[in-house]
């Protein structure tokens, strides 16, 4: 009879018992690890310019982020819920009470670079890993000091990438869509919004039939002579341009075209900017992601972002 050498029979319930004690022990080995993980708490601080929540311990980086037209530091918490994987991730997040702007003027841009390079000395965060985002008109925010902060040696809080999302970064185009919209008179929304944005941008930068050059002036982009001048000092960081480019829900409740969203500027602005030899761009369309914090659908909505794989971004 030939003789198999190691091998030990077992009866049914010994072996039961043995399976038994083996998912027992690593269930034990388990539980232990996962109680030797480091607890992660975090402060909070507050003011009338920001609401920082920071960890106590240790920061791996710094996330400052701009909220849409209107949004307060709470509105950007409502949308957009980042603290908790932010906290996973050891990083800082600094949310900006500072919106309601479609351009900067050169004192803004001088006050606010003065603001956040002051405030991230004082809580001990001007030497780490620096990103910034806005969602909508606060993107525009995000680029336009990103690239004066990099362009002047006075501030040394340099970011090592922005993102925007579902931002309107040519304000050219932003009036022409404005004039299609009040003239097919189709959502009062629409129209309303189109009004303020004609009227805000004329007494601003002119009427663009009379010339564009105030327009490319204080623009991101602008699409039609492909003017990028405004951010030419992202050139060498991490750019990240969100969208959602959801052209039925444009159509149906706004009546507007592909080429009058955002998401058509921010592919084209991408196009661009990797035409000029810009190599950390990225373009990211998202489909059925836009979702409201109360759960209405709208494609223009900080929801488009996938916030673990910002972390990602940000800290690898």
């Amino acid at each position: 009879m030939c003789k198999v050498i190691g091998y030990t029979s077992y009866s049914p319930h010994e072996t039961m018992k043995k399976n038994i004690t083996i998912i027992l022990f690593i269930t034990i080995l388990i539980s232990c690890h996962s109680n030797k993980r480091k607890e992660i708490k975090t402060e909070t601080f507050r003011t009338e310019n920001f609401e920082l929540v920071k960890p106590i311990q240790n920061s791996r980086a710094v996330l400052i982020l701009f909220g849409g037209y209107g949004e307060r530091p709470e509105d950007i918490e409502r949308e957009f819920k980042i603290l908790d994987p932010a906290k996973n991730k050891e990083i800082s997040v600094l949310l900006m009470n500072y919106s309601k702007k479609l351009w900067l003027e050169e004192k803004e841009k001088i006050e606010l670079a003065k603001l956040l390079q002051n405030t991230l000395e004082k809580y001990h965060l001007s030497k780490k890993d620096i990103y910034v985002g806005g969602f909508s008109s606060g993107g525009l925010v995000a680029l336009l000091i990103s690239n004066f902060i990099l362009s002047l040696k006075q501030f040394y809080i340099n970011p090592k990438g922005v993102f925007v999302v579902d931002s309107p970064v040519d304000l050219l185009d932003l009036y022409k869509s404005a004039q299609k919209n009040i003239a097919g008179n189709y959502s009062d929304v629409s129209v309303q919004e189109s009004n303020w944005l004609i009227n805000t941008l004329e007494k601003k930068l002119g009427n663009p039939k009379d010339g564009i050059s105030e327009y490319e002036k204080y623009s991101v982009y602008t699409l039609e002579s492909d003017h990028i001048e405004n951010i030419k000092k992202l050139k060498n960081i991490k750019i990240r341009l969100y969208t959602e480019p959801d052209k039925e829900w444009w159509k149906t409740n706004r009546m507007t075209d592909y080429e009058q969203t955002n998401a058509y500027h921010l592919k084209k602005l991408s196009e661009s900017l990797k035409s000029h030899g810009y190599k950390n761009v990225e373009f990211i369309p998202t489909t059925n992601k836009g979702f409201r914090a109360d759960g209405t659908r709208h494609p223009h909505s900080w929801s488009i972002v996938d916030k673990e794989d910002l972390m990602n971004w940000m800290i690898n």
